[in-house]
């Protein structure tokens, strides 16, 4: 796509790869949910956004919203278990998350879909992912985010106490959603009219959550 990213002063001379996961440090949000976050888990992001923007087969999706079909702001991706991801790093990610959380989560991250934000008319409004297991079973989301940081809220999906919740993610960031937050939480990347650079986002999830 030829869309370059402003390079980060510490991720542009490293090569593509992974940080430990022993730094992780979580934030409870109540409601029996939580978040995990290491920034820079993976190095060298700017190098790999360059690789995803240009060979991942993005594509544009509309959706029926109230009486209209309207274009989904961002491009998306989806690879679905047992589909090779689109760059070795991702599958070695994957398999530190399944490695890291197996105590909790006792079953592996086998989806990975992708979002990229190309700017700040780009967006997803809030939601749950509640397709499937999340509506009714505490699960995790694993997020790394590639590119520009964009800010990432969480707020209680029913009101009452905790506030939102922001997290700027990108530049090889990783954040986890974990518990009940799929249930009790919605997250957003809202739009902006401030200039920013494009991001992309890779979501983990395990079998059925969507």
């Amino acid at each position: 796509m030829g869309v370059h990213v402003q390079a980060s002063l510490f991720d542009a001379a490293e090569e593509i790869g992974l940080r430990r996961l022993d730094g992780v440090r979580r934030t409870v949000l109540g409601d029996g949910a939580w978040i995990d976050l290491l920034p820079g888990w993976l190095t060298g992001a700017d190098a790999l956004f360059e690789v995803l923007a240009a060979q991942v087969p993005w594509h544009a999706e509309r959706r029926q919203m109230y009486e209209r079909v309207v274009a989904v702001p961002r491009l998306l991706a989806h690879y679905r278990e047992g589909e090779p991801l689109p760059h070795p790093v991702l599958g070695r990610a994957r398999a530190a998350l399944d490695a890291h959380y197996a105590r909790e989560l006792r079953e592996p991250f086998v989806s990975a879909g992708l979002c990229y934000y190309r700017d700040g008319r780009d967006s997803v409004a809030w939601h749950g992912d509640r397709i499937g297991r999340g509506e009714h079973e505490n699960t995790m989301v694993a997020i790394v985010s590639v590119g520009e940081p964009r800010p990432l809220l969480l707020r209680p999906r029913f009101g009452g106490g905790g506030g939102t919740v922001r997290q700027a993610l990108g530049h090889g960031d990783l954040l986890v959603m974990g518990g009940s937050c799929q249930r009790t939480w919605e997250h957003a990347v809202p739009k902006t009219a401030r200039p920013v650079g494009p991001r992309i986002s890779i979501q983990f999830r395990p079998r059925g959550v969507a």
